[in-house]
């Protein structure tokens, strides 16, 4: 069985949108699939109704992930198989919407200020039915030519400490966390190893999460190096969390695809221990 429980449409910053999403996901032959979009559910009745035309078996588990704010980092936080419709989640999940417009808004601004007009307008044509994001924000500077890629948008605007950041006011961990398990599903921890953070604060982080209720960390994705899964794999039992897989798949491409590289050691429990599984 082909597991993966991290992947994004253009309700966030994927680019494809749910129907192609499902699409791909049968040519790649994955049977469980987690939608979980920045910040919004907004995909999931989408991609299940139109689920629900197709052949192919593939099972949709509702999921999210959340920005939270640890210690001066940006953290994500997976919610898998949980009840999205609950009107108490739904709310709390638009106050995060609510969140990501007001920082937008904030960055333009900034932006303006540096003689750079009207990027709120083009980030929110660009990113259409999805949240705002600061990757919208980037492709408008690349788009423009006011720098020549990705990496020198955020090194000369976007960035943390940079002329148009803005610190974003994400709830703690213990919040999030709370949220999910009160809507029936599992929090884990997203790509841990992504965060720009030494590994005394890694264990930081993680002892953290799991006294918040945390039930699990992704120990997987297509990029990762051996000896990277291998430390991840003993983090997820020193800790006592289950493990997760997902290629946090945004777009195709060369690096990243749907299942693809997403083994699990034997000796590691898996988040999905106690799902129903078609």
């Amino acid at each position: 069985m082909k597991i993966d429980l991290h992947s994004h449409t253009y309700y966030s910053d994927g680019a494809l949108s749910p129907k192609e999403l499902i699409d791909r996901a049968h040519n790649m032959q994955v049977d469980v699939l987690a939608i979980t979009d920045h910040d919004t559910t907004a995909a999931l009745p989408e991609a299940m109704a139109y689920q629900a035309t197709q052949k192919r078996a593939l099972q949709i588990v509702p999921g999210i992930e959340f920005s939270t704010r640890w210690h001066g980092f940006d953290i994500h936080i997976l919610g898998l198989n949980l009840d999205y419709q609950d009107d108490r989640f739904c709310q709390r999940v638009a106050t995060q919407g609510e969140r990501r417009e007001l920082r937008a808004r904030q960055m333009a601004e900034k932006l303006a200020k540096c003689g750079i007009e009207g990027v709120y307008e083009d980030a929110k044509t660009l990113a259409g039915p999805g949240q705002l994001t600061r990757s919208h924000f980037a492709r408008v500077l690349v788009k423009r030519q006011v720098v020549k890629d990705f990496e020198q948008a955020f090194k000369r605007y976007l960035a943390k400490g940079k002329r148009a950041f803005v610190s974003p006011a994400w709830p703690e961990i213990h919040e999030v966390v709370a949220w999910i398990k009160e809507a029936g599903g599992e929090a884990v921890l997203a790509h841990p190893a992504r965060y720009d953070m030494t590994s005394k604060w890694l264990k930081r982080l993680l002892t953290d999460f799991s006294e918040a209720g945390g039930d699990g960390m992704e120990v997987s994705h297509p990029q990762l190096a051996a000896d990277t899964r291998k430390l991840l794999a003993q983090y997820a039992k020193d800790y006592a969390l289950k493990a997760s897989v997902g290629s946090d798949f945004h777009f195709p491409s060369r690096w990243t695809e749907l299942g693809k590289n997403l083994s699990l050691a034997d000796d590691l429990v898996p988040i999905w221990q106690h799902w129903t599984l078609a």
